[in-house]
């Protein structure tokens, strides 16, 4: 999966390297899924916030030849129920449903439907992002 800035985000970048010149980092970064994907500027459809579904914290490797991929398998909790048809994955700056702003966000490359006692897991590499 190769992923793409948020116009949020694109504004943030462009005013940290021609304006402030001061970054501020999120707090700290989750991953979100989506049963509509979003876009550069619409929000998409977050999976319900029931069925023990919530963001997953995630990190990321250091940045090489302007790329990074996430540095540890993400795993959500057992579904207990059904989550829907998950298409998109984000990276968003709140643990919070609904909450904060994406950053990046990547359709998948194959849909998955997500039903009882399903575990969905994006595993260690497999999430990548690059500004080439």
């Amino acid at each position: 999966m190769a992923g793409s800035f948020s116009d949020q985000m694109e504004n943030k970048t462009v005013d940290w390297a021609l304006v402030t010149g001061t970054p501020t980092r999120p707090p700290g970064t989750w991953l979100a899924l989506y049963t509509t994907a979003p876009t550069d500027s619409t929000a998409g459809t977050e999976v319900t916030n029931a069925n023990n579904y919530s963001r997953q914290a995630v990190t990321f490797d250091a940045a090489a030849s302007g790329a990074t991929q996430n540095a540890s398998t993400v795993t959500w909790p057992t579904a207990s129920g059904s989550w829907g048809t998950v298409v998109a994955v984000a990276c968003v700056d709140s643990a919070t449903h609904g909450g904060g702003n994406i950053i990046f966000y990547t359709t998948l490359d194959v849909n998955k439907a997500v039903g009882s006692g399903d575990v969905f897991e994006i595993l260690d590499g497999d999430l990548d992002f690059s500004l080439t």
